[in-house]
C-alpha cells in the first residue's frame, strides 16, 4: 500500500510562543483531497531521575488541564537547542540535580495524529544536588518516590502524564533491579 500523502498547498493560521498551527490541503494516494490542520512545536526533554531507589518527579499546575499533575522534570527546547543539553538544564531548573551519568532512551512522538512535538528520553543516575532554579513562571515542587510506589501511583490514577508513563516503561531496565 502507498500510504504517502502530497501537500498541494499550506498555510500557517497561527503563530505563538509555543507552537504554530498550520492547515495543508492534501492528497491522499487513493486520489482524495483532504485538509490536515498540524501542530508545529519545538519538541522537548523527559528525565527519568534516579536518585538511589528514588526516582524524581515534579507536581505542577497545568493550565490546559486546570488540575495539578504529577510528572517526571520536562521541558520544551529552545530554538535549535541540543536536547542532550536541555535534558541537562531541565533536571537542574526543576529538581536542583545534576548528574555525569546519563543515557539516551530514544524519543517519543506526542500525538502524531495533529502535532509533530518530538519528546527526548532520558536516564540519569549518580545525581548530586546544586541548587533547584525553576523558570520564572514555573511554580513546581520537587518529589521522590520509590520506583514500585511511582507504578503504583500510575495503576490508581495519580499520575496520568503520558510522557511520564513512556519515559518510565523505557527506562525499566534501569529501574528494576
Amino acid at each position: 500500500m502507498n500510504f504517502t500523502e502530497k501537500t498541494l498547498s499550506s498555510e500557517y493560521v497561527f503563530n505563538g510562543k509555543v507552537i504554530d498551527v498550520k492547515r495543508d490541503e492534501i492528497l491522499v494516494s487513493n486520489g482524495h483531497k483532504s485538509i490536515r490542520e498540524v501542530v508545529e512545536h519545538l519538541g522537548g526533554v523527559v528525565i527519568v531521575a534516579r536518585r538511589g531507589k528514588y526516582i524524581l518527579l515534579v507536581k505542577q499546575y497545568r493550565y490546559p488541564l486546570k488540575d495539578i499533575s504529577i510528572e517526571l522534570p520536562a521541558g520544551k527546547l529552545e530554538r535549535g537547542e541540543d536536547p542532550d543539553l536541555a535534558s541537562r538544564r531541565e533536571l537542574e531548573e526543576e529538581t536542583g540535580y545534576v548528574s555525569d551519568n546519563w543515557k539516551s532512551l530514544g524519543y517519543i512522538y506526542t500525538t502524531p495524529g495533529f502535532c509533530n512535538e518530538k519528546l527526548y528520553l532520558y536516564f540519569a543516575d549518580n545525581l548530586r544536588y546544586k541548587n533547584q532554579n525553576p523558570d520564572e513562571d514555573e511554580i513546581i515542587e520537587s518529589l521522590e518516590y520509590k520506583i514500585n510506589d511511582v507504578y503504583s501511583m500510575i495503576d490508581k490514577g495519580e499520575i496520568n502524564d503520558s510522557k511520564t508513563i513512556c519515559a518510565l516503561f523505557r527506562a525499566r531496565k534501569y529501574l528494576d533491579d
